[in-house]
């Protein structure tokens, strides 16, 4: 039986490390660039690897999802050695320490599965690490930043991709998913739609392979996390910089005594600091309706801020941040300090993920790929660029 066409055109909808794994792969096997396009809610590319910027705040500067990676397959995705030689990523080499539930520290990382192992950092920010998977695939590649797909629609052999007005956004041959926001019912939940987008295509449709997959989709589960932004001067910073950790990460003692999961102190080479606390897995789920002002998908889906909210969230985590490193801080930064909230829905996916011979389907020319396929890295940055690898070898053999 021979082989059906490859689609002539692809549209990837996300520009976090899965899709910008699977554009730089699929050009480094030759597929032509013209015929992707690359869709972006945030205001560029990375996802939770991005570097947050603000327009009202200029001097803040913060990886404020994931602020390092590890690897721990062998052998790595075949992307990395690339990054590396190119200076796009730069090991990480960092001290992390471990606090327990009685405040005692610990000088490892424990059993945490995010930082076992080999750990590298985007060189100069984690966003280098999308850039430079973006520019191994050269000019071409159509990337819209921004604009928050909000329909899915088919027309005999084409996807159609629509924003929350219905207005058609683009239509290509080929779609791939490289999140779960437009299948997952969480987004019944976190945006009040009435039912994820793709589910209500496939009632339409009727394929098999796409049931299967979106009931297999449906069954993941996902932990939040909530994370307190600052930016300190140099006046300020001097202490945290001598904080003798950059990454502070909670045992589950520490965790159920403070609310937080994970602390990281990202010094500034004019001399100030960035500080990013993420709030456990608990924490967020009690305030899972509460977005940080800056959220672009938040905004675009015309959400209100609730700044009152927002700033009891940012109040409670401050006071835990104040606690715990209390006793290596002198004093603390001022109130007038750059202080933001970021909420991610969907932080980390839980097992088991979505099999990966469910990453392609021929007959709708539908694809997935991201951190929540199953396999090696799972959860990881190491996973999404693994599936993406894997979907890459499908879409070109």
């Amino acid at each position: 039986m021979a082989l059906s066409p490859r689609p002539r055109s692809l549209a990837i909808v996300g520009a976090g490390v899965a899709g910008c794994s699977l554009i730089a792969q699929l050009s480094q096997r030759g597929w032509p660039m013209e015929g992707i396009s690359l869709w972006e809610a945030g205001r560029g590319p990375g996802g939770r690897t991005a570097t947050r910027r603000s327009r009202s705040h200029p001097g803040l500067r913060v990886d404020h999802g994931a602020n390092l990676f590890n690897l721990r397959s062998d052998p790595p995705p075949e992307l990395i050695q690339t990054l590396l030689r190119q200076g796009w990523l730069e090991p990480w080499t960092g001290t992390i320490a471990r606090v327990r539930g009685t405040g005692e520290l610990v000088a490892d990382e424990g059993n945490d599965p995010l930082l076992r192992g080999p750990r590298f950092r985007g060189k100069g920010g984690m966003e280098k690490l999308c850039e430079g998977l973006l520019s191994l695939a050269g000019e071409g590649v159509r990337v819209n930043f921004q604009t928050l797909v909000r329909e899915i629609d088919r027309d005999r052999d084409r996807w159609l991709l629509k924003n929350a007005d219905g207005a058609l956004l683009a239509e290509a041959e080929g779609l791939v998913l490289t999140g779960t926001l437009l299948a997952h019912p969480r987004g019944r939940l976190t945006f009040g739609w009435d039912s994820p987008p793709l589910q209500v295509l496939a009632e339409r449709l009727g394929d098999s392979g796409l049931n299967h997959a979106l009931a297999v989709i449906s069954a993941l589960r996902f932990e939040a996390r909530s994370a307190l932004l600052m930016r300190l001067s140099p006046e300020e910073a001097t202490d945290w910089r001598a904080l003798p950790f950059q990454l502070l990460a909670f045992d589950p003692s520490a965790q159920q005594r403070w609310g937080l999961w994970r602390v990281s102190i990202q010094p500034e080479p004019e001399g100030g600091c960035a500080v990013v606390a993420h709030s456990s897995a608990t924490f967020a789920a009690e305030h899972l309706a509460t977005y940080g002002s800056g959220s672009a998908i938040a905004r675009q889906l015309g959400l209100t801020a609730q700044p009152d909210q927002e700033s009891r969230v940012i109040g409670s985590l401050d006071i835990a941040l104040r606690d715990v490193l209390g006793p290596w801080l002198t004093e603390w930064v001022s109130e007038g300090s750059v202080r933001q909230l970021m909420r991610w829905g969907a932080a980390f996916p839980l097992p088991h993920g979505v099999p990966l011979e469910l990453c392609w389907n021929e007959g709708l020319k539908l694809g997935f790929c991201g951190d929540f396929m199953a396999g090696p890295g799972f959860g990881r940055v190491e996973g999404a660029m693994g599936s993406a690898e894997l979907l890459a070898e499908r879409l070109t053999s």
